[in-house]
C-alpha cells in the first residue's frame, strides 16, 4: 500500500532546501558505474515524481550525465539532491537526504550486472540488468 508523503529537507550547508509533494515509500538502488563514481557506492533513492521544488535554487548545479538524465547537487557543499529523468521530469532523491521515514521498503535494484562483488544486500528485491533497464525505457518511448 502506498501513501503520499510530503517532505522537506536541506543539503549539508543549508543553502538548498528541497520540497516534495510526493515521496514514494519504495527505495531503489542503482549499481551502475556512474552512480557508484558519483557517490562512492550504490545510489539509494526514492522516486519523488515531478512535484519537487527548491529554495536556494541559485546554488543548485546540474550535470547532464547522459542523454536521458541529469544529476543535481548543491554547488556550495556538494550534497547530492536528485537524479532527474529529462523526458518525464521525475526526480529520484537520495534516501539519505530524506531521513528515516517509517514504512520505507527496499524494493528494487537496477544495473545489478554492474554491481561489484565486494558488497551484496541481503534484502530480496526486484532486480534488473542494464540492458533490461534500457529495454524498459525504450518500450515506454514507443507507447
Amino acid at each position: 500500500m502506498s501513501k503520499t508523503i510530503k517532505k522537506s529537507s536541506r543539503c549539508l550547508c543549508g543553502q538548498v532546501e528541497i520540497h516534495l509533494d510526493h515521496m514514494s515509500q519504495q527505495v531503489g538502488a542503482c549499481h551502475c558505474s556512474m552512480c557508484r563514481t558519483w557517490g562512492g557506492g550504490p545510489y539509494m533513492e526514492v522516486n519523488c515524481g515531478t512535484d519537487v521544488s527548491f529554495t536556494g535554487e541559485e546554488h543548485i548545479k546540474v550535470y547532464a550525465s547522459s542523454d536521458w538524465a541529469e544529476r543535481g547537487f548543491c554547488g556550495v557543499c556538494g550534497t547530492h539532491l536528485f537524479y532527474r529523468l529529462k523526458q518525464t521530469g521525475e526526480h529520484m532523491v537520495p534516501i539519505g537526504l530524506l531521513g528515516d521515514e517509517p514504512g520505507l521498503v527496499f524494493k528494487s535494484q537496477v544495473f545489478i550486472d554492474e554491481k561489484p562483488d565486494f558488497y551484496s544486500f541481503a534484502n530480496q528485491t526486484q532486480t534488473l540488468t542494464g540492458p533490461e533497464v534500457f529495454a524498459l525505457f525504450s518500450s515506454a518511448d514507443e507507447s
